[in-house]
């Protein structure tokens, strides 16, 4: 048995803003863009209270709350903090498995320092994000990563939750359905459709029934709802693709104009794969239309694409007809089907929790 913590920023993006820039603090604010197609990247708590969230349109947000303050992303300094924290993980476990700038999963059955408790690193963590950062996470600690993620949501924000193992099954039969890590919008609705609203009610359905249901994920759902996720943290994730993409604010119809633009998203993608040291066998193109109708075109071959032999098929997967009729607003390109390699994943380990 593990001991697993799963450590969540709090409105990262937006925290980071409200800590450099003190006139924003305690107002409703979001990261993202300024045009008319622009999304919110990530809302302060108060615009939450207004019913704005990620990956909203800005221009619906800005309706919600017409004194919500827009201000730019900063990559480059969201990428320098989510660096500081992810070595404070690292002083206290190698296993850690970051699933973005601002989450993370860490293995600290065996602790390189602190107390043995997984509860009490969880606490220093978070102090030792608020002393060098001065920014807020929530962390949750169960036996498995499903059960860590879902006790990291439970008293957000600045929250702490601890799922004991002789405490799981009780807890999962009491859980609302939507807040299972993994259940969607559709799937919590299709679910609710099959008098499914609480973990008791999943529990009450065999294997093969949800698998009858929800295919190969049926299995998941049995598992988990039982407490059971045997997922080590993996210390360096094995990308499937490498891309890039990007949406224009015009749309655009001329073809020359659209191979140029091509081959800049080619350039970033091929620079991408080249950092990962990736060699692909699979290249993809993505074009979105003007009417947001969007196609791939794929193509492989038996040796991994050289950057020349990428540029020439992905130009060949153009729809030229259809490109100067109805206009582009995004083109898109991923590298795909890469070289195996043989890694070693971390052994687990059997302990007292």
């Amino acid at each position: 048995m593990r001991k697993i913590i799963h450590v969540d920023m709090d409105s990262f993006f937006a925290s980071i803003e409200q800590r450099d820039f003190p006139e924003y603090r305690g107002k409703a604010l979001v990261v993202g863009g300024n045009s008319s197609r622009a999304v919110v990247a990530a809302a302060s708590y108060e615009a939450r209270k207004y019913g704005i969230h990620s990956a909203m349109p800005m221009a619906r947000a800005l309706n919600l709350c017409p004194h919500l303050i827009v201000t730019p992303h900063r990559f480059n300094v969201y990428r320098e903090v989510s660096a500081s924290i992810q070595q404070i993980f690292h002083e206290y476990t190698d296993l850690v498995e970051p699933l973005s700038l601002d989450e993370a999963y860490l293995d600290v059955t065996e602790p390189q320092k602190g107390p043995p408790s997984a509860s009490l690193i969880a606490k220093e963590i978070k102090k030792e994000i608020w002393k060098r950062e001065n920014l807020i996470a929530s962390a949750g600690v169960s036996y498995n990563k499903f059960l860590a993620k879902i006790a990291s949501d439970m008293d957000k924000p600045d929250g702490f939750y601890l799922i004991k193992p002789e405490d799981a099954e009780s807890f999962l039969e009491a859980l609302e359905i939507g807040l299972f890590f993994g259940v969607g919008k559709k799937t919590e609705e299709k679910m609710h459709h099959l008098g499914i609203y609480k973990g008791k009610d999943l529990k009450r359905l065999s294997q093969q029934e949800l698998i009858r249901y929800f295919g190969k994920v049926g299995r998941y759902y049995y598992d988990v709802v039982r407490g059971i996720d045997e997922r080590p943290v993996i210390t360096s994730r094995d990308r499937k693709s490498i891309g890039a993409e990007r949406t224009y604010q015009t749309d655009i119809f001329d073809l020359d104009e659209v191979r140029e633009k091509l081959f800049e998203v080619i350039d970033i993608m091929w620079k991408r794969s080249e950092a990962k040291k990736k060699q692909g066998k699979t290249i993809t193109l993505k074009v979105r239309y003007s009417d947001f109708t969007t196609i791939t075109r794929s193509h492989t071959q038996g040796h991994p694409y050289s950057r020349a032999e990428a540029i020439k098929t992905l130009m060949d997967l153009l729809p030229a007809e259809e490109i100067q009729s109805k206009g582009v607003r995004l083109l898109g390109a991923t590298m795909t089907n890469f070289l195996s390699e043989n890694r070693d994943l971390p052994k687990q380990l059997k302990i007292d929790f």
